[in-house]
């Protein structure tokens, strides 16, 4: 019988649909999977029950003849969505026992659209990292290894999944689920989905609620999903997005049928290729890589031309300015008064409590960008850094909209290198910030962005190639991801050794 842990979600649906097997196998098959990769450490919470009921019901709609969109299709739910009965702690000793009564509107869209849930997908504390490393529920490992450390792969070096949508990433790759949400800050969906060989969209901002997601920074924050390819992830999307008046910042637009409009034909558009993000001293498998996906697209039949993106090397510098401030003011609201953790030491009075409560549920780097953000929005640097920033940000945006009077979509690197071993670069956070060079500039303008893996470096590991788009233009996005998916024939996995 055919192994229904390697089925896409198309592949899930459509068999479903045909009656070819029933959920409740591809549920039992997942959970099973799951509950035999703990080396991975890729979920915090396992909800096998949640899969198996949401799969019962998906069988008995097909039997009724009313199937929903995701019916018989099992997913990750990344811990920073809140899911109502089920612990939601983003990765955090603070919200460690967290229980909420409600439900976000981006998984409520899944369930209602018939998807059951796996469990709670382990991520960097408060999505703060680039390798999910500052996990308080400890660090995911990438079911990927290098290809020159000896025979026994369990003995090789362990690898960063990336970050911060570690979880969804290498349980995606591992065939723990065949789809997981993920959120993108500054690349925490697609640096990631680069990392272990799959796909992963960052809609517009706005395309997906926010309600329900514990914030980061909000004006970056964005729900996106994460797949094995991109049809899947044009599935996922059309469910996730959609308006929602709970959000403010929710796109009242109708959500397009993305998946029926998929098209690897490319004849007519122009790819841009911005000439500032060549930098100097990046892996030459990276830069390799590039002009063969450069290669690919003009096959699909787009002309290409160079672009400028002159602000760009200030794009890091303005993030690390930017999402710390915001990240400082939502954070604020963990002071052991309402909910999450209370350190209450003998005697002590409320400051006492708040200074405890916060020392003790905070990890190192969410510490350091709170500091950093309470810093850049102090009355003495405010003017100084955080609105000089924003001027960067609407420079940056001005860019992107300059150089799409020229181009349809925009091909880059996701990642200046592949996936770093294990705590290679946590003794140097500027080190490890600058994993997002790449994905930073398209957050900050809030452009749909995608990363699809377009092949293997010297050492046979993956390497994503990203696309931006127009605003709004996630269809364009997805077609070119899909044109340089059908011409890297990207099949490779990583060899099993949990």
């Amino acid at each position: 019988m055919t192994d229904l842990t390697n089925l896409t979600v198309a592949g899930i649906r459509d068999g479903h649909r045909a009656g070819d097997f029933s959920a409740v196998e591809v549920a039992e098959a997942f959970s099973a999977n799951v509950a035999g990769a703990k080396a991975l450490n890729a979920f915090i919470v396992e909800t096998p029950e949640h899969a198996l009921t949401a799969a019962k019901a998906a069988d008995a709609d097909r039997a009724a003849g009313t199937l929903k969109p995701l019916s018989g299709v099992p997913i990750g739910m990344k811990d920073l969505f809140a899911t109502k009965g089920v612990q939601t702690t983003a990765a955090s000793h603070m919200l460690e026992g967290f229980v909420p009564p409600y439900e976000s509107t981006v998984s409520q869209k899944l369930w209602d659209a018939g998807a059951g849930m796996l469990g709670k997908l382990n991520l960097d504390q408060f999505a703060m990292g680039s390798s999910n490393e500052t996990s308080y529920f400890g660090n995911v490992i990438s079911p990927w290894r290098r290809n020159d450390g000896g025979p026994n792969l369990k003995d090789r070096a362990a690898l960063a999944p990336g970050g911060s949508s570690g979880g969804s990433s290498s349980a995606i790759a591992a065939r723990l689920c065949p789809a997981a949400t993920g959120t993108d800050t500054g690349g925490s969906i697609r640096q990631p989905a680069a990392f272990v060989g799959i796909s992963g969209i960052k809609p517009t901002y706005g395309r997906c609620s926010r309600w329900g997601i514990v914030a980061f920074a909000s004006s970056l924050d964005q729900a996106g999903p994460m797949a094995r390819d991109v049809r899947d992830c044009a599935i996922m999307l059309e469910v996730m997005a959609g308006f929602d008046a709970k959000d403010s910042t929710s796109l009242d637009l109708p959500v397009p049928n993305w998946e029926a409009a998929l098209s690897s034909d490319l004849k007519g558009k122009k790819v841009g290729i911005p000439k500032e993000y060549r930098l100097e001293g990046i892996d030459p498998d990276i830069d390799a890589m590039w002009d063969a996906g450069i290669a690919m697209l003009k096959d699909a039949g787009a002309e290409v031309v160079e672009i400028s993106l002159p602000h760009t090397k200030y794009a890091l510098p303005a993030y690390y300015i930017i999402a710390p401030a915001e990240a400082s003011s939502n954070l604020a609201r963990y002071d052991g008064v309402r909910y999450g953790l209370r350190d209450l030491p003998q005697g002590a009075g409320l400051q006492d409590m708040y200074a405890a409560t916060r020392a003790e549920g905070f990890g190192p780097e969410v510490k350091r960008r709170i500091m950093i953000g309470t810093y850049v929005l102090s009355a003495g640097f405010y003017d100084a850094y955080y609105t000089q920033a924003q001027k960067v940000r609407t420079l940056i945006a001005r860019d992107f909209e300059q150089a799409f009077a020229s181009c349809d979509v925009i091909l880059a690197p996701t990642a200046p290198s592949a996936a770093f071993g294990l705590g290679e670069k946590t003794a140097d956070p500027l080190s490890m910030y600058l994993n997002d060079v790449f994905a930073v500039p398209a957050s900050l303008a809030g452009l749909p962005a995608m990363s699809v893996p377009a092949g293997l470096n010297r050492e046979g590991l993956p390497i994503g190639l990203q696309i931006i788009g127009k605003a709004f233009d996630e269809q364009g996005v997805l077609n070119a991801g899909l044109a340089i998916e059908e011409r890297a024939g990207f099949t490779a996995r990583a060899e099993k050794w949990w």
